[in-house]
């Protein structure tokens, strides 16, 4: 492998750029231990000397410092290790690390998500969140059987809070009120059905 360019990122360390567009970030002792030049080629010997004796190590170092200050799932997990620069052989050593020692579960840590979150946030944005956090689709379906949200209770005390008399709202301030749970990802006819409860349309 070719090195390209060596372009600091910050006081202690700095990007490696090799041929193909592969970049490593690395800390200044490290580009010095394995005295890595731009303009000369990094041999794979070195390489997977670096990966065994420095990268796996604080790749996994990396996820468990992340874990002490929150459950992360493990697309959460390899995004922060590819925001950091981490090689693909030590991102898949440090997850693999994880679920060796059961360090990571996606679906407890989504039936934990829903548990904590089903009083305080809509199925559709409960959704949304555990997907963008890597969840499967199914998985995150069969969590929702298991652990219904009561939708119809948070509607009810939004409305309550909102409005202190909800039985007298005019067609306004109803649509608001609709408009805004909507963008919670409440239901037209969730909303609907708690407001029909409320009082009488007709």
């Amino acid at each position: 492998m070719l090195v390209t360019e060596i372009v600091p990122v910050d006081k202690r360390r700095s990007k490696v750029i090799l041929d193909e567009d592969f970049t490593l970030v690395l800390y200044r002792g490290d580009i010095k231990r394995f005295k890595i030049e731009e303009g000369k080629l990094f041999s794979e010997e070195a390489y997977e000397e670096l990966l065994h004796e420095v990268l796996f190590k604080r790749a996994r170092e990396r996820v468990l410092f992340l874990l002490k200050s929150s459950d992360k799932t493990e697309q959460e997990l390899i995004r922060k290790l590819k925001e950091g620069g981490y090689p693909k052989e030590a991102i898949d050593y440090a997850i693999g690390f994880l679920k060796e020692h059961r360090f990571i579960n996606d679906e407890n840590y989504g039936r934990r998500y829903v548990e904590y979150n089903s009083g305080r946030k809509s199925e559709k944005q409960i959704r949304y969140e555990l997907q963008r956090k890597g969840l499967d689709k199914e998985v995150i379906r069969d969590i929702l059987e298991e652990q219904p949200v009561d939708e119809e209770s948070q509607i009810k005390a939004y409305i309550r809070k909102k409005c202190r008399n909800p039985e007298e709202m005019d067609r306004k301030d109803r649509s608001k009120i609709i408009a805004s749970l909507a963008r919670k990802g409440f239901s037209y006819e969730a909303v609907t059905r708690v407001l029909g409860g409320i009082y009488d349309d007709n």
